[in-house]
């Protein structure tokens, strides 16, 4: 089976790592986004996939990881139909959270989506990627790899 990566951005004022966290097992909704593209990269993932949780705005930093527990249904907070999300749980903290800027000045990481479109809230991440990230991170052998 094959393994896919992920990286989900939020703003620590809106969704921070503890208030993920702190969903346990549950998990949450990864809701309100709104762009067809993100949309569409959730409507891939499937359980068991795993994903980075990156912190923009201020942070810009990827400080956990995350799985995806529930495929793609509607997103709740809204009546639209056209938008669906998916829910996710905390696995673990990275022990050394990895910047934007480590990433960008890595040339491992120089096609990586989050370098080329930093805009996007919710895109994938190669194996390869992931595997160097987890490294990055502190994470000696990364979870499920």
């Amino acid at each position: 089976m094959s393994k896919h990566y992920w990286l989900f951005k939020s703003e620590k004022s809106t969704w921070s790592w503890e208030d993920q966290v702190a969903k346990g097992d549950a998990g949450e909704e990864w809701d309100g986004v709104r762009n067809y593209q993100a949309r569409n990269f959730m409507r891939e993932m499937k359980v068991g996939d795993r994903g980075f949780f990156y912190l923009s705005q201020r942070d810009r930093e990827i400080v956990g990881i995350v799985e995806i527990i529930a495929e793609a249904h509607p997103d709740s907070t809204t009546e639209d139909q056209r938008w669906e999300c998916v829910n996710i749980k905390a696995i673990q903290s990275l022990p050394t959270p990895v910047s934007l800027d480590q990433i960008k000045t890595d040339p491992r990481l120089s096609d990586m989506v989050l370098v080329k479109n930093s805009r996007l809230s919710v895109q994938p991440v190669k194996e390869d990627e992931w595997r160097i990230l987890c490294e990055m991170g502190g994470i000696v052998s990364g979870p499920r790899q």
